[in-house]
């Protein structure tokens, strides 16, 4: 068997030990978890939001009456249809019939309650569904004092001005509110925003008629103590007083605001009947009508018990859902506070010099596999740098040519090493074992160094508490919309968060593109490790925990490719913030240790969780009530608060690319940004963090090169569109063959053993910069 066979059945065998995950049942669970989520905001808002909640006097509006019949508009308030025909009914001579309207309601419905347990009267409570199911013992007890219930429709809609198929729907919604809250069932019905007799117009009459055919008699009213409009007890009573014995129908309030006034003229009102010896009832008492509440059908007790219980779970998800949101909109407001202001105090501090100039050569290690599109241009600008480096080449089995490309090049201090694929963390041990310098920088394949940055890059290590130093990436394929909103993030997210967690002395990650680090601090903490899919974060981490520190240095710049699809942008996501998550359990020790792991572990770790793990969780949530707002809510408001937290955004990114030196021009996308980018990311989060609690492992995916990079020219701004071939895109800087070269570096020497005997057996799989 050839060599290359060997090889082929070698990898295939190592990766097939690590399968792909089956990451499908998380989708259902997120489809569920939205559906759920958005049914629970419909029904808030349709019971909550959907009709006006004015009282029914504020509401009058009288249309035409022509087919009213004068039998209704000149009869008792009482109404229903007999066999086509109708007819009327008004409370005996001598008798009130007492309603109330729009409740139950808890604080004002047990007053009122209380005075008409104390003046030994039953009342007639016309009820909202929904108030129904926000407070079922409420009406339970109502009945329980021997008061009579009647429905008041269910969100409390004028019947008048719906079509008749949601005509049934709220009254059918409303009757089994009352079944499940009561067991009973009722036939009186008092459509809201009616009044009496003579108010009825075309469209009452066609509301009127379908709920006669559907069994329910209409009550009106006869006299309006306008309570609704709080006008003052003394102005109530007067309204409700007796004008003779001519039987009447009241009307009232329970709810809908402040009641205190309705409970103070109810007083004085029931006393006032009964000294003038008015008799006060129910509207089936004081009419001579039928018991209206009859025991309810069993079916529609557990149907009323369902829609109970789905308001009730459909109220409470909601208001924590709502908290939720006012907590994402709090750490949205605080991120941007704190960074801003970490960002000035870092301006200032990064200024300050380290120390003596640092000279020594450094070792640079490129990990490499199926790189052939932008190998070519990483090394030549690596080859170009003003500061004296060797250059590892650390080929993982590569099947495009790579390591014979670089050999090819034949460039000076350029050493091209090649291993069976291994992944990543083994190709850098490997590199890291040999080096000859104890200053070692590490470089993505796909990406290109300015001149100056290994120089700028190694000039913290003056300072011999500093174990690791990150650049600054920046992306290179920033044409579309998608590359100017990776550019937005590298900018305006990750390098304010680098300022910060810089200032604050816990810096979790550096970045695989573009980061050096000091020898022994590799020794010390066992090399590159291999147990998560962030090698770079969990390196970091490591170090900070071992007592190293980490810093970042925003001049030592180097230009990467960024994902140029959504897929491939997808997939390099997902793996760095499945990563992330792993590297954060492993070291979740340091929330408890003290010094620099301490700061670690309680400013790093927090930050990242708050910022990078709960807010993306909340964003969907944001979303959705955003949405909600829009249908349900005021409008303009919603918009007005989007716009600012927009606002905030545009602030941030205009003062993070100042710092950046960065023109401003990308941030015209920064709207588009939040309905297709924004989304992404959180999913993104969503899908590592249910992988995550899964236990599943992930393997390493290769993202896909574009070879849109080339070598700047020394001092050179490798954005520049002014000059001759435009952007780095573009085929921009000097054409590669004329960039100079430093000489020579030193002959290569095997490094300490320790490296090559802890990282002889390399993990499985590909990877992905």
């Amino acid at each position: 068997m050839s060599a290359s066979r060997r090889r082929s059945l070698s990898r295939r065998g190592r990766r097939g030990r690590v399968p792909q995950p089956p990451l499908r049942t998380h989708w259902l669970l997120l489809v569920v978890l939205v559906v759920t989520l958005t049914c629970a905001l419909l029904i808030e808002g349709y019971t909550q939001h959907m009709f006006g909640g004015t009282p029914d006097g504020a509401g009058l509006s009288q249309g035409p009456s022509g087919q009213v019949p004068a039998a209704v508009a000149q009869g008792g308030p009482v109404v229903s249809l007999e066999q086509g025909q109708p007819k009327t009914a008004r409370p005996r001579t001598g008798t009130v019939a007492l309603t109330f309207d729009d409740g139950p309601d808890p604080t004002w419905t047990p007053k009122i309650l209380e005075v008409l347990r104390r003046h030994r009267v039953h009342a007639t409570f016309f009820v909202i569904g929904t108030n129904v199911t926000a407070n079922p013992g409420l009406v339970e007890r109502i009945v329980a004092d021997g008061n009579e219930l009647g429905v008041h429709t269910f969100t409390h809609p004028n019947l008048g001005l719906i079509p008749a198929w949601q005509r049934t729907l709220q009254l059918r919604e409303a009757q089994l509110a009352i079944a499940g809250a009561t067991g009973q069932t009722t036939d009186l019905l008092r459509p809201p925003y009616s009044a009496g007799n003579d108010s009825v117009d075309d469209a009452d009459w066609a509301a009127i008629r379908q709920a006669s055919a559907e069994g329910y008699l209409t009550v009106l009213t006869t006299k309006d103590t306008e309570d609704w409009q709080r006008p003052g007890v003394d102005r109530i009573v007067a309204n409700g007083a007796p004008r003779g014995r001519t039987g009447q129908i009241l009307l009232m309030h329970d709810a809908g605001g402040d009641r205190s006034q309705s409970v103070a003229a109810l007083d004085r009102l029931l006393t006032e009947y009964q000294q003038q010896g008015i008799g006060v009832g129910t509207v089936s008492a004081t009419t001579g009508l039928p018991d209206s509440m009859k025991p309810a059908p069993g079916t529609d007790h557990w149907l009323g018990l369902g829609l109970i219980w789905i308001l009730t779970a459909s109220h409470w998800l909601l208001t924590f859902l709502g908290w939720l949101m006012y907590a994402a909109g709090g750490l949205s407001v605080l991120r941007a506070l704190v960074t801003v202001v970490a960002a000035r105090r870092h301006k200032r501090w990064a200024q300050q010099p380290w120390g003596d100039p640092v000279t020594e050569p450094a070792t640079v290690i490129v990990p490499a596999y199926n790189e052939s599109a932008g190998i070519e241009a990483a090394v030549r600008s690596l080859v170009a740098s003003d500061h004296p480096v060797e250059i590892l080449v650390v080929d993982d089995g590569s099947s495009d040519g790579t390591a014979d490309l670089v050999e090819a090049l034949d460039l000076p201090g350029v050493r091209v090493i090649r291993q069976e694929n291994g992944g990543k963390p083994a190709a850098l041990n490997h590199g890291i074992a040999q080096a000859s310098f104890d200053l070692l920088v590490m470089v993505d394949g796909d990406t290109v160094f300015e001149p100056d940055a290994v120089r700028k890059l190694v000039q913290p290590f003056a300072d011999p508490r500093v174990g690791a130093v990150s650049g600054n990436a920046k992306v290179v394929n920033r044409g579309g919309l998608l590359g100017r909103w990776q550019h937005i993030e590298y900018v305006v997210g990750f390098n304010l968060d680098r300022r910060l967690f810089d200032l604050a002395e816990c810096m979790p990650t550096v970045p695989g593109a573009v980061g050096a680090f000091r020898r022994e601090a590799l020794r010390r903490v066992g090399g590159v490790p291999e147990e998560t899919l962030a090698e770079d974060t969990d390196l970091t981490m490591a170090l900070c925990r071992d007592g190293w520190r980490v810093v970042y240095e925003e001049g030592a710049v180097a230009w990467t490719e960024a994902p140029a699809s959504l897929g491939a942008l997808w997939r390099q996501r997902y793996r760095w913030c499945y990563g992330t998550m792993q590297a954060m359990w492993k070291h979740r020790g340091a929330l408890l240790q003290r010094g620099p792991a301490g700061k670690l572990g309680r400013r790093g770790l927090g930050y990242l969780l708050l910022f990078q793990v709960l807010l993306p969780l909340l964003a969907p949530v944001v979303d959705i009530f955003a949405l909600y707002g829009l249908v349900f809510l005021d409008p303009v408001r919603v918009l007005g608060l989007w716009l600012g937290f927009l606002l905030l955004q545009l602030l941030m990114g205009l003062y993070a690319f100042r710092l950046d030196g960065e023109r401003a021009g990308p941030l015209w996308s920064l709207p588009l940004q939040q309905f297709v980018y924004r989304q992404l990311m959180y999913l993104v989060v969503i899908q590592s963090a249910v992988t995550a609690v899964a236990g599943v492992r992930l393997r390493w995916q290769r993202m896909e090169r574009y070879g849109s990079l080339q070598a700047p020219a020394p001092g050179a701004d490798p954005w520049a569109t002014d000059r001759p071939g435009g952007h780095p895109a573009a085929g921009a800087g000097r054409p590669l063959t004329n960039i100079p070269v430093p000489a020579p570096a030193p002959p290569l020497e095997l490094a300490d053993t320790w490296m090559r005997e802890a990282y002889g057996s390399p993990p499985a799989g590909p990877y992905v910069n």
